[in-house]
């Protein structure tokens, strides 16, 4: 991912130095099961270790250079690796990969740095959930315009409209729990993923200290299923980023100003038209969305691998896994920001609610009648001709309300009494059942709504990312 679209923390994870040192931690528990079960001595385990974390807690540019150098020779990342490590090593390094493959050590390595990342993505979760959260709060009971087709429909609440966005993320973030069990196992079972050469209880014992499951049934690789489910999962979030943002561009369109992102002093919004405010973040996270959702199918096609693998999989996921989870980590951060400071405007939204006259209120109207004794289809026409009347009478010279188009109206004439009439076209009767639904969306109280799945990101890893 290009540096304008990386938050350090997350690049880190899938930094050179990162990935050998987590490939080091394999190799090295692998060495330390296989000592505790007399697979190999005790002492040749121990040196690996010592000799081993020194190397990794010194790994220089140089080091890192001198590994790319012996792959430019061998052709093989692992192989260059495990040379490398040989050197600093000594004659114990012949324990190390004792009975291992490369996909042994390179599919439990991208399990672990796609906990990594996945941890920190659901920290960055979490603060657009409690950016959403206290918006929604704020605007409980904000009255504003719903809109179906792009067309005004009937009224809501601005706060309405971000508790259904709180609750898709909300869902999200589960989603994403579940995708860090599903990408959250290690196999360490040799060519074919038979264990002919190393034993299952190996396997166990580097899973167990890495925080990982055990894979029931490897080939040579990691089933890709679980890889094509995480990354789908990754997509399913991106398009609730889109669809947020999506909304934040439409209500900032001129013609609407409801809402806009906070426009900071000394920003610039064109460079010929100094009057201008664009929506930049949100059309931005629609573009991070649609990277993010680019991913999804390569990862789909890389299950079907022949036999029992072939490396069709692996250029994809050096792109898609790195990219994914940086342009999406980058994309929440940038979306908890854009709504926390978003710009919101209650008196624009009164004004769009009476653009139109009142006709929004005709459903209500509409159920006022049938109840008045009017067949349903009668009712409707009577509502649809008074509010056709009101649409296209709109900014004329004596143009007439809504209201005031009903109370003409002989049909309706001792039908339906003033009060009912008003008690139709009240904005606060859409209101009234919010309380009911924030409850449902937020709980009764406010305590558990930031994280919904728990008390912050989950770890199961022994070490941090250096």
């Amino acid at each position: 991912m290009v540096p304008r679209y990386t938050r350090p923390e997350m690049a880190a994870i899938w930094a050179p130095e990162n990935r050998y040192r987590i490939w080091f931690e394999i190799e090295a528990l692998a060495a330390d099961g296989m000592a505790e079960i007399g697979a190999i001595p005790g002492e040749a385990a121990r040196v690996i270790r010592e000799k081993g974390s020194r190397l990794m807690a010194a790994l220089s540019p140089g080091d890192l250079e001198r590994i790319d150098a012996i792959e430019r020779e061998t052709r093989h990342d692992v192989i260059a690796f495990l040379t490398w490590l040989a050197e600093g090593i000594g004659p114990e390094s012949r324990f190390v990969h004792q009975g291992l493959t490369s996909s042994d050590v390179l599919d439990t390595c991208l399990s672990v740095q796609l906990v990594q990342a996945t941890d920190l993505l659901l920290g960055d979760v979490d603060q657009v959930l409690a950016a959403l959260r206290d918006r929604a709060h704020e605007h409980k009971l904000t009255p504003t315009i719903g809109r179906s087709h792009g067309i005004h429909a009937e009224p809501t609440s601005f706060g309405l409209k971000l508790a259904g966005h709180y609750a898709e993320f909300a869902r999200n973030r589960a989603r994403l729990q579940a995708a860090r069990g599903e990408i959250g196992v290690a196999a360490l079972s040799g060519a074919v993923g038979t264990f002919a050469h190393v034993d299952p209880r190996v396997e166990a014992y580097v899973a167990g200290k890495l925080g990982l499951a055990v894979e029931p049934v490897s080939t040579q690789i990691i089933p890709r299923d679980r890889h094509a489910a995480y990354f789908c999962t990754l997509a399913v979030i991106a398009s609730g980023i889109e669809r947020l943002a999506t909304e934040v561009r439409h209500l900032q369109r001129s013609e609407v100003r409801e809402a806009e992102e906070f426009f900071h002093p000394g920003q610039k919004g064109s460079s010929a038209m100094p009057h201008k405010r664009n929506p930049v973040l949100s059309e931005n996270l629609t573009g991070l969305a649609r990277l993010v959702r680019g991913a999804a199918v390569p990862a789909l096609e890389n299950v079907a691998l022949w036999h029992e693998r072939d490396i069709s999989h692996s250029s994809v996921e050096r792109v898609i896994a790195p990219d994914a989870t940086i342009a999406l980590d980058f994309a929440l951060a940038r979306l908890a920001g854009m709504i926390a400071k978003l710009t919101v405007h209650p008196n624009r939204m009164q004004a769009n609610l009476d653009a139109l006259g009142g006709v929004v209120h005709s459903g209500e109207v509409l159920l006022a009648l049938t109840r008045a004794g009017f067949s349903r289809e009668d009712a409707y026409g009577i509502v649809q001709r008074n509010a056709m009347a009101t649409w296209t009478g709109l900014g004329a010279p004596g143009a007439r309300s809504f209201r005031q188009n009903l109370r003409a109206d002989p049909e309706i004439a001792g039908r339906l009494s003033d009060a009912e009439l008003d008690a139709a076209l009240d904005p606060q009767l859409h209101l009234r059942e919010i309380d009911r639904i924030f409850a449902r969306v937020f709980g009764p109280g406010r305590q558990n709504a930031a994280n919904p799945a728990g008390s912050g990101p989950v770890s199961g890893l022994p070490w941090g990312v250096q």
